[in-house]
């Protein structure tokens, strides 16, 4: 027989649901700064770790491989993790899991300012990345399930605008040392610092400072384990005994799903091409290893789920949705992370190739993220209001629409850095951004209390899967469309996908939620 529903908690006070919204505002925010810290920065920070083994001709090739590798490495770290995460705050509760995350990715992005050699920065930011996806998950599950009176669709917008608040963060930060670089030498020596350290931080564009700075977000625990209150309804999960449905062993299958995830980003990387792995066993590899990493990461919510219909607390019709759910969230995620990491994210890296005259600017990858990351603040936090007053799925296909457009128009109409540019670099971040507006409003209302922080993190970072694998193509791309901003353009093309795949999944404009 299912359980006696247990007596609701206290609801939470109108200064504690804020403190939560301002925590997981920082702490995506700070997420952000942490993604948007690769992208920028990798260049010059491989340049200098591999000037130190290859010879000056094989470092542009290795170059261009390790930076794909690496994003790639990150986003299978954020797909673990918001599994992992999720899973840890279904059990142990919102807020407890959120420091924990956001501690892992602050602490291991800041020991990235020491590495000595490539491999060093993919290892740090995956372990790093375990703590972003997980954040994600954590933060919008606790403020939609504190929000449920108040306007989600103001607090999914204000979610999806932190992030891009951290890559602004991150341009205006580079920039800034890029100008002042010199005065800050003279700081560092002048505090008792000498020629040589201030080198080994402020040299190739600074990125070993930056890199450190990355360890500050740290400091968000205090805040949150002081005010943010935890999560009435899943406090109510507790008190009637549904969290005990999660099992630690289930973890192994998130576990064995992160070793396959990394061997398939393995097959496309340098040392697998060393190593004699061809195109086509890296393609049957990734094919096989996908099938496995779906089975792993949904483990511990398919073992859930079992466990609950064995006590009488869920349904047979409600697992089913549930599982249906899981696979869609996941695809549709998926589609809008392929197309950010495939064509937006390499824009700052595209502005400084030989494709494009510099016609006298200087600093064009950190203005090119600066105008990417405006555009991507203003789209994603009004993409949420659009979608409550048209529907979810006529919002997600007007999003693959338009952002299709804007790739095209920013990779196919540019040669020359101008205004013109950046105001396609503004479009495009921003329509391609508007999804993560979308996500905090859409996702949690497909899955109920119990499994919510579990599926929104599947969704949204297996769709990072997806991402990594096909961000690996780019180079075999390159070689079939014959440039860089062809090959990206060719990646949008799955946005087509995801004006299909939305038709299948449910519409939950106007619903509580569950």
């Amino acid at each position: 027989m299912p359980s006696a529903p247990a007596a609701k908690s206290a609801s939470p006070s109108n200064t504690g649901r804020n403190m939560a919204l301002i925590a997981a505002f920082l702490g995506w925010m700070f997420d952000g700064f942490e993604m948007g810290l690769f992208p920028l920065i990798g260049k010059p920070a491989l340049q200098d770790l591999l000037s130190a083994t290859a010879s000056p001709e094989s470092i542009s090739a290795s170059l261009d491989r390790w930076f794909s590798v690496i994003i790639a490495t990150f986003l299978v770290g954020a797909a673990t993790g918001g599994v992992f995460f999720g899973w840890l705050g279904d059990r142990i509760g919102r807020v407890k899991a959120m420091s924990i995350s956001i501690f892992t990715y602050a602490v291991f992005t800041g020991l990235c300012g020491f590495a000595t050699e490539a491999w060093h920065i993919a290892i740090l930011r995956f372990i790093a990345s375990l703590g972003m996806g997980g954040e994600w998950a954590l933060g919008v599950a606790l403020v939609n399930e504190l929000w449920t009176k108040g306007n989600r669709a103001l607090v999914a917008g204000a979610i999806g605008a932190a992030a891009n608040i951290g890559y602004l963060m991150v341009a205006g930060l580079s920039l800034g040392m890029n100008t002042f670089i010199g005065a800050m030498r003279s700081w560092i020596i002048t505090l008792g610092g000498n020629e040589q350290l201030a080198g080994w931080l402020l040299d190739n564009q600074a990125w070993r400072f930056l890199m450190l700075s990355g360890a500050l977000p740290a400091l968000i625990i205090f805040l949150i384990r002081i005010f943010v209150p935890e999560s009435d309804k899943w406090e109510e999960e507790k008190a009637a005994g549904t969290t005990s449905h999660w099992s630690t062993p289930d973890l192994k299958g998130v576990f064995i799903g992160a070793l396959v995830a990394l061997g398939i980003i393995w097959s496309w990387s340098p040392t697998g091409i060393d190593a004699g792995v061809t195109t086509s066993i890296a393609a049957i590899i990734t094919l096989l290893g996908l099938g496995v990493v779906i089975w792993g990461y949904l483990l511990p919510v398919r073992r859930y789920l079992d466990r609950a219909g064995i006590a009488g607390s869920m349904t047979s019709l409600s697992q089913a949705t549930i599982r249906k759910n899981l696979l869609l969230g996941a695809s549709l995620a998926g589609v809008a992370l392929l197309g950010t990491w495939g064509a937006t994210q390499q824009s700052a890296k595209w502005s400084t190739s030989p494709d494009l005259n510099a016609n006298g600017f200087v600093n064009v990858a950190q203005w090119t993220q600066i105008a990417t990351s405006l555009g991507a603040m203003i789209f994603s936090f009004f993409a949420p209001f659009i979608a409550n007053k048209l529907n979810r799925r006529i919002t997600y296909i007007l999003m693959c629409a338009a952002s299709l457009a804007a790739a095209l128009l920013f990779y196919q109409t540019n040669a020359v850095i101008n205004t013109w540019f950046f105001a396609t670099a503004f479009l495009m971040g921003g329509i391609t951004a508007s999804f993560y507006g979308f996500f905090p409003l859409y996702l949690p209302e497909l899955f109920p209390t119990s499994v919510r922080a579990t599926g929104q993190g599947f969704c949204f970072n297996v769709g990072r899967i997806v991402a990594a694998i096909g961000g690996l193509q780019i180079a075999n791309l390159v070689l079939a469309f014959g440039s860089s901003a062809n090959a990206y353009s060719a990646l949008c093309a799955v946005y087509f996908v995801g004006m299909i795949l939305i038709w299948f999944a449910p519409e939950t404009k106007g619903q509580a939620l569950q």
